[in-house]
């Protein structure tokens, strides 16, 4: 009776150089640790020089050149069924200078579409009718209500992104990072779609 090996692909993997690629890298393993310590050396695809920056390991693949090496073995496959191996060229920390002046465009952008924002809805004319409201009295600058307003949507922005450096406030992702989330998503769906038909990966046999 064949041993049943239940594996799940990983769905990205990360390296920084070109290296053998063995099935403990590519997927997750369940079965008796006898099994698992004889499959997870297991070569599956050496990265090389022809390979860019992306590859699509194929989990069928991985199943049909197992199932060769391993008749006594009944090999089914859950989860994901391709690994996004993306090879990460190691790049010089960027300098002080070029950090600098990417914050400052950064800065001054962001201060630009608040000032074209607020003048487009004329806050401070909306400002000046909420003082006369509460007040009665017509005040061309009413600090007391934009003060506190500048200082609360610095704060808003805060919480919004739910960042302070590499502080959160709290483990609920930003709608930035689920948007990134979703960007990576449909990134990854068309790098497999794409790319596993243009480029396809063989195990070694």
């Amino acid at each position: 009776m064949s041993e049943i090996v239940y594996l799940r692909m990983k769905k990205h993997l990360e390296v920084t150089s070109l290296m053998e690629l063995k099935l403990k890298d590519i997927v997750y393993i369940s079965a008796k640790p006898v099994l698992k310590k004889k499959l997870e050396p297991v070569s599956i695809y050496r990265l090389s020089k022809n390979d860019q920056s992306i590859v699509i390991i194929d989990g069928f693949v991985i199943i049909d050149h197992l199932s060769r090496l391993f008749k006594d073995m009944e090999f089914q496959l859950i989860g994901p069924n391709q690994t996004i191996v993306r090879i990460i060229k190691k790049s010089k920390s960027p300098s002080i200078l070029f950090a600098t002046i990417v914050w400052l465009i950064l800065f001054i952008g962001t201060a630009m579409t608040l000032m074209n924002f607020h003048y487009d809805v004329s806050m401070q004319e909306v400002q000046q009718k909420l003082h006369f409201l509460l007040t009665g009295e017509e005040n061309e600058y009413p600090l007391w209500i934009q003060i506190p307003y500048s200082l609360g949507l610095g704060l808003g922005m805060l919480l919004f992104f739910n960042h302070w450096f590499n502080r959160r406030f709290n483990e609920e992702p930003s709608p930035l990072e689920v948007e990134i989330h979703k960007y990576q998503q449909d990134l990854d769906n068309y790098v497999i779609q794409y790319e596993s038909e243009l480029n396809d990966r063989k195990p070694f046999n």
